[in-house]
């Protein structure tokens, strides 16, 4: 596929059979991944309340507890039997040493997905995987297998946070990235420590130290020389200047020429290289080259913008930094862990491809929200994938007992009408009200409510009482009845007695105070009635991004 027949890509579902059956061999240039694990944690998604504030409101996006079960046993058997290389016998001893339990299970989940990603990734590709020190040694033994230990290139620690405070240990500020290759012929474009990363600025005294190249571009000069009091190292005549008695060039005569050819030696009047003469640029070396140990990017402020209130969110600097080192523009780049989608979002600003795979409508539909809010109109088209298209799907989808399915179908049913689910889901009985929209439809600055009720079985009149029960009690000014069922005519008549919402400031516009959607319907485009007069306040809205100008940046 050319890179004007792609189309990005985000699918819903188990990644391992997306991988298997949707990703092509050698087809992708960066992988990235951030797979969870922190034994018996659930993963929870806080949603902005009415007026904007955070909400006490939260539901389990996933859950990380991993028991070694029956489907555990399937998965390692299907590792022992038809894995590459030496990943069985790596399994085999991990199992031997480990036994069935958590972590086990764990690894075991991720052997299985490692083959995938290796097999898509393309000979010039690199896989960064993100980890706590819980599992990195580990997971770091799995990347060996599969990839080999000559592909290993760092253990990248990025600290996280300034402080943690542990009682009885030392605080666990860091988190571990591995970066492997698959080939020793990788993508790798360098980057740098950039000084204004950190949010410094500079003084004067240091402004004092570079001067404006022709193209207005601040640089300083540094020596093309060095020590050499006792070898003979670098001491040659180039281009006319020969080193000091004591000194040699510092560097190779093809970097020197490498250079003088761009133009980055400075000369003397009678056109000879100046010792001193090498021009390193403000906007490309102040700071240092990248090394393996990363501080200058903070976790993301509980006040910022760019939070969103989903577990596990990176900082989208993290990403930009493995996204410009790691590839080149129009490459393509996976993550099939994709949460909140930072990995996404910091590939479309950088105008990369992407594919992106989670396994909860809750994380898709927030994905998508994100998209919008950061790029508006210059969004590129893509495609979700795993998703209900028809009713049928959205049967099956209603029927799905793994993963939670009643609750899936839910997220997603909410998600045809932009509500937030209502509050922390458990298996059990139906609590009432699924899902809210705030909307606003005077300068009061109070949001307006809408609540929302999602059914996948059998629907009667009663339900459409209870609904404006549910209203009066939340006092909410609409009520949505969204089922997948056709709706009964005493259901419809029920609705219909509740008349409309006048909102005080536009008294010629009027609303249906109760509303029943049904699933066929939403798929065919017809939209809640609501007044649309400011944006919405249901999901935590993105920054604005701005898409990168085309010039492949040095820094990271």
């Amino acid at each position: 596929m050319t890179t004007q027949e792609w189309g990005n890509q985000l699918y819903f579902g188990d990644n391992l059979p997306i991988l298997r059956e949707r990703i092509a061999d050698e087809s992708v240039d960066l992988i990235y991944l951030d797979p969870p694990f922190n034994s018996n944690a659930d993963y929870n998604i806080l949603f902005r309340e009415t007026g904007g504030q955070q909400s006490a409101a939260q539901i389990t996006a996933f859950e990380d507890t991993w028991h070694w079960s029956l489907e555990s046993e399937r998965a390692y058997q299907d590792v022992i039997n038809n894995a590459p290389g030496k990943l069985p016998e790596l399994l085999l001893a991990m199992r031997s040493f480990l036994g069935r339990n958590d972590m086990m299970a764990y690894l075991t989940m991720m052997a299985q997905r490692m083959v995938e990603l290796r097999r898509v990734l393309k000979p010039t590709g690199s896989i960064y995987l993100h980890c706590d020190t819980t599992a990195s040694h580990y997971l770091k033994l799995l990347m060996d297998a599969v990839f080999g230990p000559v592909n290993y290139r760092n253990e990248i620690t990025w600290q996280r946070t300034e402080s943690h405070n542990t009682a009885i240990r030392y605080g666990n500020i860091a988190d571990i990235i591995l970066f492997y290759s698959k080939t020793a012929n990788y993508t790798w474009n360098g980057g740098y420590h950039s000084y204004a990363d950190t949010g410094g600025k500079f003084s004067e005294k240091q402004l004092k130290r570079y001067r404006r190249d022709n193209d207005g571009r601040l640089y300083r000069l540094e020596n093309l020389t060095a020590p050499r009091p006792d070898s003979d190292s670098g001491k040659f005549e180039w281009r006319g200047t020969m080193p000091g008695v004591t000194r040699g060039w510092g560097y190779r005569l093809e970097q020197l020429e490498q250079w003088w050819d761009e133009g980055r030696i400075q000369t003397k009047r009678d056109g000879t290289p100046r010792l001193d003469g090498l021009k390193v640029y403000l906007d490309e070396s102040e700071g240092k080259t990248l090394q393996n140990v990363w501080t200058d990017i903070p976790r993301i402020p509980n006040t910022s913008s760019e939070r969103l209130g989903y577990p596990t969110q990176k900082p989208e600097a993290l990403l930009d930094r493995i996204i410009n080192v790691s590839s080149n523009e129009g490459d393509v780049v996976l993550d099939p862990f994709c949460g909140c989608g930072t990995s996404i979002v910091a590939a479309e600003r950088l105008n990369r491809r992407w594919i992106g795979i989670d396994i909860t409508h809750l994380a898709v539909t927030l994905m998508r929200h994100r998209l919008q809010d950061a790029f508006k109109g210059e969004l590129k088209p893509y495609a979700v994938i795993g998703q209900p298209q028809d009713l049928e799907s959205a049967r099956a989808l209603a029927l799905e007992s793994e993963h939670d399915g009643r609750y899936q179908f839910e997220w997603w049913a909410l998600g045809l009408v932009d509500a937030r689910p209502a509050q922390e889901r458990k298996k059990g009985a139906d609590s009432g009200v699924d899902g809210y929209i705030n909307f606003f439809d005077d300068n009061s600055g109070k949001a307006k409510r809408v609540v929302a009720q999602v059914k996948s079985g059998r629907v009667n009149r009663g339900q459409i009482a209870t609904l404006k029960g549910d209203m009066e009690r939340e006092r909410a000014e609409i009520g949505l009845f969204i089922t997948l069922n056709p709706p009964t005519s005493p259901m419809e008549a029920e609705a219909a007695a509740a008349g409309f919402y006048t909102p005080e400031h536009y008294p010629d516009s009027g609303y249906p105070r109760v509303q029943i959607l049904t699933i066929e319907e939403l798929l065919n485009g017809k939209r809640a009635e609501y007044p649309r007069l400011a944006p919405e306040a249901t999901f935590r809205q993105a920054p604005r991004r701005r898409r990168s100008a085309g010039a492949q940046s040095r820094f990271a």
